[in-house]
């Protein structure tokens, strides 16, 4: 089944509506299709393609839900769907923290977070972008391994109270991992992009290259606290502690890094230096995303740290109408602001400090302070007056973003990067950071 149109959604969940006898109902479908092509030691090993759809039928009375899931859309099944989810939520015990299904909402005018020449790529256009990818490999004696995938998708949704909602987006997402022949030079390279024409796999693929090379024959240095400077993939993935945490519920009952004595939170205090802003939109044109969530919720501008100040939480439904406040979704389509200064002026502008192309395996230490610990990869290296003087062992970190970001020094041009752990995407700045804190040497390369 292909991507389907607003008004094949409506017609397909409006009979699914019409087999309703609960007291509510509320179905979604959501489908994609897409392709993949991967490689490893300069060899394509997989291409592939995978075309998916499936419809959630979730029918409740009073308190009670079932839930039930089908890929088979004949009046007959949709019909059996329904009444299992009937059946099921007559077993189901009541759950004290359902809330009724939203009635109509308004949402903001679609994000242009479809582009239909991404939907249309064929698999020569992807073995043609790989080709050349393997080409530098083997130009510059590196082994490569990766993938180019992309995918167009859609999602609907709509309630017996009236709620309808429908979204259409596409992605198209490129990684790559070069080593030296003798193993000892690692670089690295993730993109991802709404619009195919953005992502220039032959680019990124040099980057990698460039640091893959440079990287080899790397030098152990005492661990420490440094100066460090955070490419975007790598200060994306303890960003997103930070942002991903900021939930109104964990920090009101005392399990959070913002909670305080007494039911308090730091809501409305200076939790990270002032030069930081980072807010969602899913409306920018760099990084759309859908104008609601999946409970149908509208997604809408919302700042959460401005200037350094702790400004909203996330709010669950039920959360928020106990606490008797607006329900806030969770951060999508995530922004940090950021200055014009490129990477390159950032380390010009550095007397003695580390450059960190990724971090990994970032594991937490500490909920209450958000400590985190993981390991650099893929192109460590020294900087000394401004320059890159040579490449470093990789090393374990423990830090926390909160404390990051209230060692700034500087910050560079905002850029779309994607997160390593979580794979979701965010446009966040090359950062400088005093006293990063380094504990031991590892021999990863």
């Amino acid at each position: 089944m292909a991507v389907l149109t607003e008004e094949e959604c409506r017609t397909l969940l409006k009979k699914a509506l019409s087999y309703s006898k609960a007291n509510e109902c509320e179905v979604s479908i959501s489908g994609s299709d897409g392709g993949n092509l991967r490689y490893a030691r300069n060899t394509v090993s997989t291409s592939g393609s995978i075309s998916q759809t499936s419809m959630v039928i979730s029918s409740a009375y009073g308190k009670k839900l079932g839930i039930v899931t089908t890929n088979e859309y004949s009046d007959t099944a949709i019909e059996k769907a329904v009444r299992q989810s009937e059946e099921l939520a007559g077993f189901a015990p009541e759950n004290p923290e359902f809330v009724s299904f939203l009635g109509p909402q308004t949402y903001a005018p679609p994000s242009k977070a479809f582009d239909q020449a991404t939907a249309d790529i064929t698999p020569k256009f992807r073995t043609d972008k790989v080709s050349e990818t393997l080409q530098v490999a083997k130009n510059n004696k590196l082994i490569a391994a990766g993938y180019l995938q992309n995918s167009a998708g859609f999602s609907a949704m709509m309630n017996s109270h009236g709620l309808f909602a429908y979204n259409t987006s596409t992605d198209a997402s490129f990684s790559i991992t070069l080593r030296s022949e003798d193993g000892t030079g690692s670089g690295y390279s993730t993109k991802d992009f709404n619009e195919v024409s953005k992502l220039d796999t032959l680019a990124f693929t040099k980057i990698a290259a460039q640091k893959a090379t440079a990287s080899k024959g790397a030098k152990a240095i005492e661990p420490g606290k440094y100066t460090v400077i955070l490419e975007p993939a790598a200060g994306i993935v303890l960003l997103e502690q930070l942002y991903g945490g900021l939930d109104a519920r964990s920090a009101d009952e005392g399990r959070s890094f913002l909670s305080k004595p007494g039911g308090k939170t730091k809501l409305g205090e200076k939790l990270v230096d002032e030069r930081i802003n980072i807010y969602s939109d899913p409306s920018n044109p760099e990084l759309p995303t859908a104008s609601w969530t999946g409970d149908g919720r509208p997604q809408e501008k919302t700042s959460w740290i401005e200037k350094g100040v702790l400004k909203n939480l996330q709010y669950s439904r039920y959360w928020a109408q106990k606490q008797g406040v607006k329900a806030v979704p969770s951060p999508d389509g995530v922004i940090m602001d950021g200055t014009n200064a490129t990477l390159e002026e950032l380390i010009k502008g550095t007397e003695k400090g580390i450059l960190v192309t990724r971090l990994w395996y970032i594991r937490p230490v500490d909920p209450q302070t958000l400590l985190y610990t993981g390991l650099t990869r893929d192109g460590t290296f020294y900087i000394e007056n401004g320059q890159i003087k040579f490449p470093i062992k990789n090393m374990r970190f423990n830090e926390s973003p909160v404390i990051m970001l209230n060692n700034l020094d500087a910050l560079g041009k905002p850029e779309r990067a994607v997160s390593g752990e979580s794979f979701s995407s965010a446009m966040i700045p090359p950062m400088r950071i005093r006293d990063f804190t380094f504990t031991s040497l590892s021999d990863a390369v």
